[in-house]
């Protein structure tokens, strides 16, 4: 009798705290469309599907929060087949079947472009996102589709910041929501604030239909994985860190920065009429034309 008790107290603290991270997963993808307005009335939202756990989460959420929106738009789920050797293909399609969600599968076969130009051993990613990218956009355009959904979260803008600032030398990271290149698409991330162990536990609570990706998985090497590495360690040793970090993101002031084209540092404490030397004056050691002379040489 103790073990069925306590087995049954253990199923009501899972179901119950299940419950909470599915609202508080809802709430922080509502928070984040509405702080940077990422869907309008009459928006045509395309969700990237991949298979995996980020991209079904956000649909499953966008899906949620569809039927109880201040605005109408709707969701279409789009999934672009590479044509990965032992790609499962059946299983995307029977998902969103199953649950009712319009999609369309896009046949592309960037797996052998991919795998013909890159040498083995090196990474793939930025490569197949190009490609990736471009189909998905292009399909976009064709379709009448005014946002496209991916579903990086808060510990992929991390990343990226940090590469960048590692290895890119900038202080950039994924934009919640942007206007893509050519000027033509709106790309939003609504779980911008939702952290990446959150969405694993909430994909196991749904038994999402995971497919991995073979094609980049034996990467181990890849800098974003040492990143994503040096993340988690902080938070397990250091909680509240990353969100910190994050929260840093949205609270920038350029004047303490050193970036010249973000903030007129030349002309702080400028005084009106002052000779100003050139820049190659100064690098050169020259003397300056506005020198006070001495009448008595």
């Amino acid at each position: 009798m103790p073990t069925v008790l306590s087995d049954l107290r253990a199923d009501r603290k899972r179901a119950h705290e299940a419950v909470r991270l599915a609202k508080r997963l809802r709430h922080q993808v509502g928070q984040a469309i509405a702080d940077f307005q990422m869907i309008e009335d009459g928006d045509r939202v395309m969700v990237c599907l991949s298979g995996g756990k980020d991209s079904y989460t956000l649909l499953d959420l966008l899906l949620s929060l569809k039927a109880r929106a201040p605005v109408r738009f709707d969701l279409i789920a789009v999934n672009l087949d590479q044509k990965q050797p032992g790609f499962p293909t059946h299983v995307l399609p029977d998902y969103l079947a199953g649950r009712g969600v319009p999609f369309h599968i896009i046949e592309q076969d960037t797996y052998s472009t991919v795998t013909r130009v890159i040498p083995e051993g090196r990474t793939m990613c930025s490569l197949c996102s190009r490609l990736r990218r471009g189909a998905l956009y292009r399909w976009a355009a064709e379709n009448g589709i005014t946002r496209i959904a991916l579903g990086h979260h808060r510990d992929d803008i991390l990343a990226t910041f940090f590469l960048n600032l590692f290895h890119g030398a900038s202080l950039k990271a994924m934009p919640p929501k942007l206007l893509s290149d050519d000027g033509r698409h709106v790309v939003i991330r609504p779980l911008a604030y939702c952290r990446e162990t959150d969405i694993a536990e909430y994909a196991r609570e749904r038994s999402f239909p995971i497919i991995p990706c073979n094609l980049c998985g034996s990467q181990e090497n890849l800098q974003r994985k040492a990143i994503g590495r040096m993340l988690e360690e902080w938070d397990n040793h250091h909680p509240g860190r990353c969100e910190t970090i994050f929260r840093a993101l949205g609270n920038v002031a350029p004047s303490q920065l050193a970036d010249r084209h973000l903030f007129d540092f030349a002309a702080l404490g400028a005084r009106d009429g002052a000779g100003r030397a050139d820049a190659h004056g100064w690098l050169a050691g020259a003397a300056s034309s506005a020198a006070p002379v001495d009448d008595d040489a």
